[in-house]
């Protein structure tokens, strides 16, 4: 059991590193959103997918060990959450206060990582906003209607809104 518990931890520190990492890119992604640098965010969103793909193969090495822990203990493994692992282990306190540090560490690393992740959520939205208005303006500018402009023969010059002036001679 002394072993499984040692792979336990072993695979949660190393699932709160790359919990970490993800945290530090999604800190440069903000400056990259800011920046509007599209090139940037493509390279920071194929290094985040990286590590999501070490997290899952992370969680299914955890996924392997809770099972044999089960099976040890004589548990369903959907039982064997952190929490209740810490109830379990009453009679084991070193082991108990570890699981409980690195519970703690996880949750506060993925509370950091979903606040930053909202903060750019909400900076991609507003990015997106002035890009629909920047587009809008475009298209309204290119789409202005013509005017009544005839010039002295009562022909329609066709211009356009703004690129005439006031014909005093009529």
């Amino acid at each position: 059991m002394a072993s499984l518990m040692e792979n336990l931890l072993m695979v949660l520190e190393k699932e709160n590193s790359e919990y970490e990492r993800l945290v530090e890119l999604s800190t440069q992604k903000r400056q990259i959103i800011i920046d509007g640098n599209v090139p940037g965010l493509g390279e920071i969103t194929n290094m985040e997918q990286d590590i999501t793909s070490n997290i899952k193969n992370l969680e299914n090495k955890r996924e392997e060990v809770i099972k044999d822990m089960a099976i040890v203990l004589s548990k369903d493994a959907n039982e064997l959450t952190l929490t209740n692992m810490i109830a379990f282990l009453n009679n084991q306190p070193k082991e108990q206060e570890k699981i409980r540090a690195i519970q703690t560490k996880l949750k506060d690393t993925i509370g950091r990582m979903v606040e930053i992740n909202k903060q750019n959520e909400i900076l991609i939205q507003q990015a997106l906003e002035m890009v629909e208005f920047d587009l809008t303006l475009f298209r309204s500018m290119r789409q202005a209607p013509t005017t009544a402009n005839y010039d002295k023969n009562a022909y329609n010059t066709g211009e356009i809104l703004g690129s005439g002036g006031f014909d005093a001679h009529q």
